[in-house]
């Protein structure tokens, strides 16, 4: 009966297992905004000639697309002569689960908006391709949540990731235990 015990709490933990369902965390837009903020002011010198400055990010959810919508100000100064640029952009990213590292992660960065002075005076082409590196840079699987342990083990069950729905004011991410 004694070799029997561990097969039966085996079989007992695979049905506990299966009664336990999908498990859903929510994760509200001012904890984002929270993970996004902690990153700036970010500067950095972009192609070694033009020192770029980001602030005040704002982040708002975009259910209809499902993405994360990242807007800044931000201010572009060459490193040798005058001028300059400033102004606004807007980025977005896909929400995903990195497992891993148990964080959500912006993923597939786009630039989705730019705007400031002096667009039409040449700098266009270069604001645009300084913005896409920023959405490299601020956006392209960059953690802006960490999950809790708990979040993936429940009941000594372990959850997986398996869908993300994107609403105005929060992400739901839900959790399937592993079978």
């Amino acid at each position: 009966m004694k070799r029997f015990l561990p097969l039966f709490l085996v079989a007992v933990l695979a049905a506990c297992s299966s009664l336990i369902g999908p498990r859903e965390v929510d994760v509200p837009l001012s904890r984002l905004q929270e993970g996004v903020a902690r990153r700036f002011p970010f500067d950095q010198r972009y192609i070694g000639i033009l020192d770029v400055h980001a602030d005040h990010p704002s982040l708002a959810l975009r259910p209809e697309s499902g993405r994360i919508q990242l807007s800044l100000d931000v201010s572009l100064t060459p490193i040798i002569g005058n001028g300059g640029w400033r102004g606004g952009v807007t980025l977005s990213g896909t929400p995903r689960v990195d497992s891993g590292a148990r964080a959500l992660t912006l993923s597939e960065p786009r630039v989705e908006d730019i705007r400031g002075d002096g667009m039409g005076d040449g700098l266009g082409p270069q604001v645009a391709r300084v913005a896409s590196f920023l959405a490299a840079q601020l956006v392209g699987d960059v953690p802006v949540y960490r999950f809790r342990d708990g979040d993936f083990r429940y009941a000594g069950i372990s959850f997986v990731p398996v869908r993300i729905d994107t609403r105005a004011d929060k992400l739901v991410v839900t959790f399937d235990p592993v079978k």
